[in-house]
């Protein structure tokens, strides 16, 4: 399946941006029918990044996938390529 299929679009809010500084974490709203490993690989393949941890809920706004991100990586930095700043 194409990663960009999977990856619909960034969730940001003010938790999200919290999360993003303190904890390291993205995210995003998912396809529905997506799970954990294909999301993870979704995200390494678009960002080039490692994930540690996919956590997945379902909200009004859609499927939601938390992503902590490889202590290496800045989550602030993949928010810069994608906009949130």
């Amino acid at each position: 399946m194409n990663p960009y299929e999977i990856i619909l679009h960034p969730y940001v809010t003010e938790k999200t941006m919290m999360l993003m500084e303190r904890d390291n974490i993205l995210q995003f709203v998912v396809k529905i029918d997506a799970n954990k490993k294909q999301i993870k690989e979704a995200i390494e393949e678009i960002f080039e990044v490692k994930i540690v941890k996919v956590t997945t809920r379902i909200s009004k706004h859609g499927k939601m996938a938390i992503v902590k991100l490889s202590p290496e990586y800045e989550a602030e930095d993949i928010g810069m390529r994608i906009g949130i700043f």
